[in-house]
């Protein structure tokens, strides 16, 4: 929890991760004299989208990936209600978390069925003792985690990173915007965490999972190392896939967009070591650049 605080040896940057890495992020806030508040996922636990309402806009950490019904709720409502929201990591809003009034500086994971995790809960621990209900990830959250971040089904490896690809996507009026004074294919292949702006654990859109309909595709990363792998949710056999594609071709992140009826819009990266990347030659690198586009205009328009 300390910043500066180095998990990784990286050779080809900063070794930050967690809290630490998301410095990278607030330091690039300051540098682009962009005015921020920090917001705790405790804070929106107990007082929910009201605490977000007065915000044009919402940017996550890196690795956003504990969340409770209320904390999942608060962010889907503010969406909904035309907030505007940034994505900018990997594997966000994936394990349940329980709380309770009785307890308020506890949380609880019960690490149940499958998911990709650092211990499996045993028989008869599947359910939270704070609040009695199921634990594990995915099921009843999945619906509201993709509607209000764009995308999901998250892959992993080593803390190293690779870049993304402009798609077709990113010609679309609904977004051009986000790529003024970009001219660059491609996006991302540098950077303090990893050496790439899409690495370490990933997120990909899906139509058929809940990625809305109308969601642009902007970019999507490639040349990922050979140590990068898929959850296990997403294998029906070593070879076979819940989207019938082959494994390695789920090992990817998407830059995704989308906008609200209500007036509000999406814009997430799917990639842990993305805010690594802002910092690249003093702040003037594409990135940068679209980070800073997207920002303006959400607190703009």
């Amino acid at each position: 929890m300390r910043p500066g605080y180095i998990t990784y040896f990286d050779r080809r940057g900063s070794g930050l991760r967690h809290f630490p890495a998301d410095t990278h992020l607030l330091d690039w806030l300051t540098a682009k004299g962009i005015g921020f508040d920090v917001v705790t996922d405790h804070d929106l636990d107990r007082e929910g989208e009201a605490l977000l309402r007065p915000y044009h806009a919402v940017v996550t950490g890196s690795h956003p990936e504990y969340h409770t019904p209320n904390t999942l709720t608060a962010l889907q409502e503010y969406v909904d209600s035309g907030g505007r929201l940034a994505y900018l990591g990997g594997n966000g809003f994936y394990w349940r978390i329980a709380t309770s009034a009785e307890i308020p500086d506890v949380v609880e994971v019960r690490r149940a069925e499958g998911g990709i995790r650092a211990w499996a809960a045993e028989p008869g621990e599947y359910f939270q003792a704070l609040d009695g209900g199921y634990g594990g990830c995915g099921g009843a959250m999945a619906g509201r985690r993709k509607s209000c971040a764009g995308s999901d089904s998250r892959r992993r490896g080593l803390f190293e990173g690779s870049y993304y690809r402009r798609m077709p996507g990113a010609a679309d009026p609904r977004a051009a915007w986000i790529f003024e004074g970009i001219d660059d294919e491609i996006l991302g292949d540098f950077g303090m965490s990893g050496g790439g702006a899409a690495g370490f654990e990933l997120d990909r859109a899906d139509f058929e999972l809940g990625t809305p309909a109308d969601a642009l595709i902007l970019a999507r990363s490639e040349a990922h190392q050979s140590h990068h792998v898929v959850v296990p949710e997403e294998l029906l056999t070593h070879v076979t896939t819940v989207t019938g594609e082959r494994p390695q071709a789920l090992i990817r992140a998407d830059i995704v967009y989308f906008e609200t009826t209500a007036g509000g819009a999406v814009f997430s990266v799917g990639s842990i070591t993305f805010c690594g990347s802002l910092s690249h030659n003093n702040y003037q690198n594409n990135i940068s650049r679209m980070l800073e586009n997207v920002l303006r205009r959400f607190l703009t328009k």
